[in-house]
């Protein structure tokens, strides 16, 4: 106990080393930091992609993604798969009217072969009704094999090179939350191929300090490699905060104390995006002992992995319910 919990806050320290947290910038409420070696400046919270298609009506996700963004929001996730296109399309309607280039506009794939790949990009473009986006990404890397799929001769390198090439995509990253051993094998193989991504997101919430822990992990490994660290899931899908196992501003505050370029979280309505605006309103890097705490009083709760299911099931696995997605 005490091995992990000393690692755990060099760790946290080494955030501090690394520069991310001591360069970030305020500018009125919202947080700024640096997107790895891109040298893009983006907000510390994100927008995530996935509860924007839950509102019943498109006007209301489009009054959610314009406030965050009059509020300082500049960073938008999203997914290929997400409702089916739909949570692309609103984003897209959203980001009319001068709001595109206000943003930094990330979205993911799934296609496992160049031909998928490239037919998923372009839909995505046309969807989010842009002539490019700053960041694509491998969705859901959740199995071994995912990386060499990503590298094979006529894969989804390939067609994002070409995208590239032609303006489509500027920088190119991967994401996964099922094991961090998967983040790892990607690593090993982007070295072996002399490739390096500008970004790769992951779950990093106070559970996952105590289990599977991509943060223990992979964290560093990105940091020493200038790959730009998103955050996802710091709730656990909203399990945390339901289970009163933290709040959710506590469950932001420390996924914000980690190294993070962003901190990505789902806002399916206003009030969620108030109770994500207020945690970087008052937010200040947790200390070393606050750190500590919060992990050992969840520590207990995190074991089982009951409460990120997203490692322990097949509920979130997109890609394992729908293989014609990869193609």
């Amino acid at each position: 106990m005490q091995q992990r919990r000393r690692e755990f806050l060099e760790l946290a320290a080494g955030a501090f080393s690394a520069g991310i947290l001591s360069a970030q910038t305020r500018s009125g409420d919202m947080i700024y930091r640096t997107l790895g070696k891109t040298g893009e400046r983006v907000s510390a919270i994100g927008l995530g992609g996935s509860h924007i298609g839950r509102p019943r009506e498109e006007q209301e996700a489009i009054r959610i993604i314009r406030t965050a963004i009059d509020r300082g929001i500049t960073f938008m996730d999203n997914c290929w798969d997400y409702a089916d296109g739909k949570c692309e399309s609103w984003m897209g309607d959203a980001l009319r009217d001068g709001y595109r280039q206000k943003v930094f506009l990330m979205t993911k794939f799934d296609g496992r072969t160049k031909a998928a790949t490239a037919k998923q990009i372009d839909e995505s473009l046309q969807r989010l009704k842009t002539d490019h986006i700053d960041l694509m990404q491998y969705h859901e890397n959740i199995r071994m094999e995912d990386p060499d799929r990503f590298f094979a001769p006529d894969g989804p390198l390939e067609a994002l090179m070409a995208a590239k090439k032609a303006g489509k995509i500027r920088y190119i990253g991967f994401t996964g939350h099922k094991d961090p051993v998967v983040h790892l094998r990607m690593l090993e193989i982007a070295a072996q191929h002399n490739f390096h991504f500008d970004a790769a997101q992951m779950p990093l919430n106070i559970l996952d300090a105590s289990f599977r822990s991509f943060a223990r992990q992979v964290v560093p490994k990105l940091v020493e490699q200038g790959i730009a660290v998103l955050g996802m899931k710091a709730m656990a899908s909203g399990a945390i905060p339901q289970n009163n196992i933290a709040t959710g501003i506590e469950c932001l505050h420390y996924a914000l104390s980690l190294p993070t370029s962003v901190v990505i979280t789902g806002c399916d309505s206003l009030e969620r995006l108030d109770q994500a605006l207020e945690a970087v309103r008052t937010f200040k890097p947790l200390s070393q002992q606050q750190i500590a705490a919060l992990v050992a009083r969840t520590r207990e709760a995190a074991l089982t992995g009951k409460y990120e299911r997203f490692k322990t099931s097949a509920q979130f696995d997109g890609t394992a319910r729908h293989p014609e997605w990869m193609g």
